[in-house]
């Protein structure tokens, strides 16, 4: 059933892919030929990909091979294609509507992958992100979402984190933060473990108050 949602954060921490921006035909594509580059399954490849680091994954599927050169042709071939990303519906309004001290993104993707895309969407970069490449662990630990909460100097537990992926929400949660869900690139089902969910941001509504940010929007 439906409800509606009327909170306050002092913080936003963004994932980018699936939440922010639509990379999934790049995305499709570039892990579709690192893997018959590398000799491994597709269909496999691809179930295991999104919402995690590209080095977890490279490491995952080929333990043999020095998983900085698997993370180097995976990065390659990803800088090169951004055919079709796209800001997702309402992201830039939202973005826009952000007080620049109470917002950043917490992605899997490298630092310069993730500026790649942003800028391919036409999205606003925050002045510092927290990448694959500054963390010790990715997702679903809680690390990156910890850092991103240090970040903005607020408390997990005061922050807000967007997802699209189970990954992604399990790190939100472990990390303190109350996870609001992005329907996509999973189900609803699949982010059953989000304390709310929309189908996108289109619908959320922020308005800036003394306690940092209220947000306003339809929990499926």
């Amino acid at each position: 059933m439906n409800k509606a949602v009327d909170i306050t954060t002092r913080g936003l921490l963004f994932d980018m892919d699936g939440v922010l921006l639509s990379s999934h035909g790049a995305v499709v594509r570039a892990w579709t030929r690192w893997a018959e580059r590398f000799g491994v399954d597709v269909e496999h490849t691809l179930k295991i990909t999104h919402g995690c680091r590209a080095i977890d994954t490279v490491k995952a599927l080929r333990p043999d091979i020095d998983a900085q050169m698997g993370l180097d042709a995976i990065q390659e071939i990803e800088m090169e294609d951004v055919d079709g990303i796209v800001a997702l519906p309402g992201v830039k309004d939202l973005l826009l509507k952000l007080p620049a001290e109470r917002w950043t993104i917490v992605t899997s993707a490298t630092e310069m992958l993730a500026r790649r895309r942003l800028e391919a969407a036409g999205l606003a970069i925050p002045a510092r992100m927290v990448s694959a490449d500054s963390v010790h662990k990715g997702k679903p630990d809680p690390e990156p979402y910890r850092k991103g909460a240090e970040m903005l100097g607020v408390a997990p537990a005061d922050c807000i984190v967007v997802e699209d992926a189970p990954a992604g929400v399990d790190a939100g949660r472990a990390a303190g933060s109350r996870v609001l869900g992005v329907v996509g690139t999973h189900t609803l089902m699949q982010l059953r473990h989000a304390e709310w969910r929309v189908d996108s941001l289109a619908g959320v509504q922020l308005e800036t108050v003394a306690e940092g940010m209220r947000l306003r929007f339809t929990s499926l």
